[in-house]
């Protein structure tokens, strides 16, 4: 079991890396935007290259990132139902719905989105729009994203086992205690706020 916590420290590690880096391509995706409708408007001109760079960077953002949102836990979960559950229980449907579902899922876009990537590759395909970038990249996004979904999936999957084997703390319930103690100490401040303002 240390060997398997281990592995999914590594892969924690890595996509939370990946995923902070990620955030910096949202501010280049913005400034780029930016500076093409100020070059637009000012001088009448455009350049699909820049339009397309914003597409690759954002698309980017959304297929490398999912990895670094399953870590964080912050991909859609029902709340009110699992909230009502035990941490046994939540741990096990979790376990379920990663074997059962994610697995499978990231398993068939894999295998379906590599042949597009090697025939992009292979053929080099550009852009149909006149000065637009080449494909390929944006292709191999699809595999990648999805490989590192599932290296994500094994790492939760580690750790929920761990935790019902009694090798590590529910790292669900850390996500949602953390996350609600946050809430509770903004909500008692803006309460002394509002108290000092009523004196």
């Amino acid at each position: 079991m240390n060997a398997m916590l281990k592995l999914s420290r590594g892969v924690d590690w890595m996509n939370d890396r990946l995923g902070r880096g990620l955030m910096w391509l949202i501010l280049a995706a913005v400034l780029i935007s930016a500076g093409n409708a100020i070059v637009r408007k000012a001088f009448d001109t455009s350049s699909n290259a820049l339009l397309e760079i914003q597409w690759y960077l954002f698309a980017s953002v959304f297929m490398l990132g999912s990895g670094f949102a399953f870590l964080k836990n912050a991909h859609v979960r029902i709340d009110f139902i699992s909230n009502h559950l035990s941490a046994k229980t939540r741990n096990i449907i979790d376990m379920v719905g990663i074997v059962v579902f994610l697995f499978p899922l990231c398993y068939m876009l894999i295998v379906i989105s590599w042949p597009l990537f090697v025939n992009a590759w292979n053929s080099g395909e550009m852009s149909q729009n006149a000065g637009g970038l080449i494909r390929w990249p944006m292709y191999a996004l699809i595999p990648l994203g999805f490989m590192l979904l599932a290296l994500q999936g094994l790492s939760e999957l580690i750790k929920r086992a761990a935790f019902i084997a009694g090798a590590a703390p529910d790292s669900i319930g850390h996500v949602e205690t953390e996350s609600k103690d946050e809430i509770g100490h903004e909500i008692e401040e803006h309460a002394a706020h509002v108290q000092e303002e009523v004196r």
